[in-house]
């Protein structure tokens, strides 16, 4: 069989020159590229004759997948896939398999990292010490104590709730499906909208659906405490950007993220640029070295094991 790395992985050479041997010590094929390209044509060209493909979060358009007349599998380097065109794969029997579970920890860090930076205004504490300030107008809160709010409760929100905990945090959980893990952890379900009343901060962590695009708009960013936390390291179309720019400007409440609509660099008029109480990060939150290495491993295994028949970690 024919297997295609339609774009790089963020690992070593020598990394994935071993990779690389898992699959061709099997009398496979293997072929990589070292560049990302969003040319439909270039990308149906890298995936000719392909049995199966491994991409990380760039889109594969149905055009491209219905170019493929071999490709019966899609290993996907990411946690979601909908950047892929599922449709495409339906209708030509293609399986997906994705790479949850990668970044669990490292998403759950962050998000922890942005909540305490808004409580205890680092960010700003650095600027202001780099304009040689002091430290007036920088009173910050004690995370101890605090009521959290998960929303969603998957795998990374779970985690989240487990750091929170650690640091003395009760929970409140809102979520499709209710967990037990997530009641061992004393988490109480709620509705969105008593969440959001309740909270001190609000971490998300649900996918990007139809069903939760623009779940937390005007009404449920109203709905929270003066000065509570809205984090937010899922997906930025969860949340309605311009309720939120809104809410930050009158300064009701205060908010970090990682996700906007697309990925930054962003437009110098985008509504959430130069507004106040807002920490923001690039979308780096499944970003680590160690995460990295974890997640082309498991991308790996999807297809070494889909060979044997197995196919781990479906999503399709």
């Amino acid at each position: 069989m024919k297997i295609v790395l339609m774009e790089p992985l963020g690992i070593s050479k020598e990394k994935l020159g071993s990779l690389k041997d898992s699959i061709t010590s099997l009398g496979h094929e293997f072929v990589s590229y070292d560049a990302f390209t969003l040319d439909h044509e270039e990308l149906k060209a890298r995936a000719e004759g392909a049995d199966a493909l491994i991409i990380a979060n760039h889109p594969l358009p149905g055009d491209v997948i219905r170019s493929c007349d071999n490709l019966k599998f899609i290993s996907v380097a990411f946690v979601g896939i909908d950047h892929v065109d599922v449709e495409a794969c339906k209708e030509k029997n293609i399986k997906i398999s994705n790479t949850g579970g990668y970044c669990n920890d490292a998403v759950a860090e962050l998000a922890i990292g942005l909540a305490i930076d808004c409580l205890r205004n680092i960010s700003r504490g650095d600027a202001s010490v780099q304009a040689l300030g002091g430290k007036a107008g920088l009173q910050g809160n004690e995370l101890f104590g605090k009521t959290v709010g998960i929303i969603g409760t998957g795998a990374i929100g779970l985690r989240t709730a487990e750091i929170f905990k650690v640091f003395g945090c009760k929970l409140l959980g809102y979520s499709r499906t209710e967990r037990p893990a997530a009641k061992e952890l004393g988490l109480e379900y709620v509705s969105l909208h008593e969440l959001m009343e309740r909270s001190d901060i609000i971490s998300v962590h649900t996918p990007l659906t139809p069903a939760t695009k623009g779940l937390i708009g005007p009404d449920e960013i109203g709905a929270m405490k003066q000065g509570a936390i809205l984090i937010n390291t899922a997906r930025g179309p969860v949340v309605d950007t311009a309720s939120l720019a809104e809410a930050l400007k009158a300064g009701k409440i205060k908010a970090g993220l990682d996700v906007f609509e697309n990925d930054p660099p962003l437009a110098a008029d985008h509504p959430l640029i130069g507004v106040p109480n807002l920490v923001c990060t690039p979308h780096v939150g499944f970003d680590t070295k160690e995460s990295i290495a974890r997640r082309a491993d498991m991308a790996f295994e999807n297809v070494t094991e889909w060979f044997k028949g197995n196919q781990i970690r479906k999503m399709l």
